[in-house]
């Protein structure tokens, strides 16, 4: 299992969501990571998924 971060932002910068989530890998983490993000409310929001490595996975502006 992996750690990845997970932050959110609105457009003032004000920072939403700021979470360690973890994951088997980088695959599962891009489609578990997304379902998250819809359930969080946050998709159309300024967001980021990265793994340990700093590898971004998953960016919406």
């Amino acid at each position: 299992m992996e750690n990845y971060r997970f932050t959110a932002f609105e457009k003032t910068g004000e920072t939403l969501f700021d979470e360690v989530w973890t994951f088997e890998n980088d695959d599962v983490a891009k489609v578990e990571g997304q379902k998250r993000i819809e359930e969080n409310g946050v998709a159309e929001k300024t967001h980021r998924l990265v793994n340990s490595s700093g590898k971004l996975l998953l960016f919406h502006v």
